[in-house]
């Protein structure tokens, strides 16, 4: 739709009187459709203008139900897309009631129900799996839609041989009495069925649900609708809830509120944030060997699941003692057994890569959990490494203040990944939506065509060429996505590419027979090859990251602070100066410094290369 299309000032008329007469708010719509279906109606009634249609409807009051009717694709039937339905059967329905006690209720919500296909569909699959009775001691279904009239129908519960065409006849006869040319849903079962009618962008929603069954509604919502509707859907949901989505919604932009259980079939389980605390086992009696012995081994459990996490994990206690350190923080910073016990502040990492200690007090003081994101820390090749961290005061019981634990989140390649990704997949889904948007309309067309054979022959040829268009824009997603394989592909390549390269370098630094150190802007070293090492007796991971001036070796390095500032300053693309030093040995040698420039990508100055030529005295 055309930008214009979308500001045209009568259609926003037209929809601000549907919102102030009848209390429909279609603006959270997705606009290209909603235009497409209020002219789709304008059509049937040989409108030509919003302005003529908006007067029509003044007039016409009757005139509302059509066009609600054409705008609100009330498409549905029983078990629509068979395999989602099997496998909510045989695999979910199964493991929400295994979950839940056997006196509990199961609450159910089916939102935008339509006439009640789904909601009986789903009603079916639950009486099978408890039996009847227990269906009814247990079960309560709440359905609700926007549409009045789609509710009358579904509280009729009755419905046509045809529209049962897709139940087969065993359920038929158990759950449907025939009452003259219709099927009627079996009464006592119907009561636990609840209908009202709910917009699910304005109305609170219902709460403590087991199961939400919501299919084919989100596409037809603009972005911030959705966000906002699937953030309800989060909060009402049990903590083992499901949510149960059509086929043209992924969700791929909402990994934060749910996680697909089976994509495919559109079924999702609720995000929920670990509440990490320690479950203590108190001892019943003094001397209770038993329960010693699982207060033991739960204590040992818990030790082996802490350093079990991905994330880099410390703990500090009140006394500013560092506690606990899993294996992948010992790794990280270097830590080791004999680092626990100590006091935090002894440690480097209490302030590198970032000062730890204030915030550590901070969280003593107020007791609120500090998030700190993006915090750079260099790594020995010289690479950046981006963190999370994040301090979060731990409680005895949820009373008293035990300490701080600390976790470091390596999000260096999300950082990197994630704005395109995230670009790519909302394209992806609009596209997605758009296409499952466009076939939603297609079936209502096919609908309507059906109540004649002339008017089916005259359209074949445009349903024809509806189905090329949109078996284009499969090809151009499936080239989409080509595309972005091809894309990561290549980062793959290029991250090789760099380890290779880098391993090069360390090969020809580790051949040169002259000692190489390289510093930063700010003098600190970046390389030490081996001859460094044997001329000074300093290991690389020594004095990596240190500063040359702060160096104790037998090089007199403060003789080279003008050289080093000269140089980085660009004053001169070369220095040579002769100094007198003393190798690692003790012996007395004369040694040929020459510095240069080391230069950027954009030839600007990041540092100075130093060549070390020893010449013996």
């Amino acid at each position: 739709m055309s930008q214009t299309e979308e500001k045209d000032p009568a259609f926003e008329a037209l929809l601000d009187y549907l919102r102030q007469s009848r209390g429909f708010d279609f603006g959270v719509y997705k606009r290209s459709s909603l235009v497409r279906r209020v002219r789709a109606r304008m059509r049937v009634m040989a409108v030509a203008s919003f302005e003529d249609y908006l007067d029509y409807l003044e007039v016409h009051p009757d005139e509302f139900n059509h066009l609600f009717n054409t705008i609100l694709i009330n498409v549905t039937s029983f078990f629509r897309d068979a395999p989602p339905w099997d496998y909510l059967a045989q695999e979910i329905i199964p493991v929400l009631l295994r979950s839940k006690p056997a006196y509990e209720p199961v609450r159910v919500w089916s939102a935008s129900c339509a006439s009640g296909e789904e909601v009986y569909s789903l009603a079916i699959l639950l009486a099978e799996t408890l039996d009847p009775a227990a269906f009814q001691q247990r079960v309560k279904i709440y359905a609700t839609d926007i549409d009045e009239e789609a509710l009358a129908q579904a509280r009729q519960a009755s419905y046509s041989a045809k529209q049962l065409e897709a139940v087969s006849a065993e359920w038929r006869d158990k759950y449907f009495e025939l009452n003259g040319n219709h099927y009627v849903f079996r009464p006592d079962l119907r009561r636990s069925i609840i209908f009202g009618r709910h917009d699910l962008v304005q109305d609170a929603p219902i709460s403590r649900l087991d199961l939400l069954l919501c299919r084919n509604t989100l596409m037809y919502f603009n972005a911030e609708a959705q966000a906002r509707t699937l953030a309800r859907f989060h909060f009402v949901l049990n903590t083992h809830g499901f949510l149960f989505l059509g086929k043209a919604e992924m969700l791929l932009t909402h990994g934060n509120l749910f996680t697909p259980l089976e994509l495919r079939h559109r079924i999702f389980a609720k995000v929920v944030q670990p509440n990490l605390r320690d479950h203590l086992l108190l001892l019943t009696q003094a001397g209770n060997e038993e329960a010693g012995y699982r207060l033991g081994r739960n204590v040992r459990l818990r030790e082996a699941a802490f350093d079990a996490v991905t994330t880099a994990q410390i703990v500090i206690d009140l006394n500013g003692a560092l506690v606990l350190a899993n294996v992948l923080a010992q790794a990280m910073f270097g830590l080791s057994a004999e680092d626990l016990g100590r006091p935090f502040r002894d440690l480097e990492l209490s302030y590198r890569p970032i000062e730890l200690r204030s915030l550590i007090d901070k969280i003593y003081q107020e007791q609120q959990v500090i998030t700190l994101t993006n915090v750079s820390r260099p790594l020995v090749d010289g690479i950046l490494q981006h963190l999370e961290i994040q301090l979060t005061p731990l409680y005895d019981n949820g009373q008293g203040l035990l300490g701080v634990s600390i976790t470091f989140n390596d999000v260096t390649r999300s950082q990197q990944l994630q704005t395109e990704l995230q670009r790519a997949n909302q394209e992806l889904e609009t596209a997605y939506e758009e296409l499952q948007s466009a076939n939603e309309e297609l079936e209502t067309t096919n609908e309507e065509l059906q109540s004649t054979v002339e008017e089916l022959e005259t359209t074949n040829e445009e349903l024809q060429s509806t189905n090329e268009e949109l078996e284009t824009m499969n090809e151009e997603l499936h080239s989409s996505n080509e595309e972005l394989q091809a894309t990561n592909n290549e980062l793959y390549q290029l991250t090789t590419e760099l380890h290779l390269a880098n391993a090069f370098l360390n090969s020809i630094l580790t051949g040169l027979r002259d000692g190489v150190i390289v510093v930063d802007s700010n003098f600190s070293i970046l390389q030490w090859n081996y001859r460094s090492e044997d001329l000074w007796g300093l290991r690389a991971k020594e004095v990596q990251g240190q500063s040359l001036f702060n160096l104790d070796i037998g090089l007199p390095v403060e003789q080279l602070k003008e050289p080093l500032r000269t140089c980085l300053a660009g004053e001169t693309n070369r220095q040579e100066i002769k100094l007198k030093a003393r190798n690692r040995r003790g012996k007395a040698i004369e040694c040929l410094v020459t510095c240069t420039p080391l230069l950027g990508l954009h030839q600007e100055h990041q540092g100075v290369i130093l060549m070390v030529e020893e010449w013996k005295l």
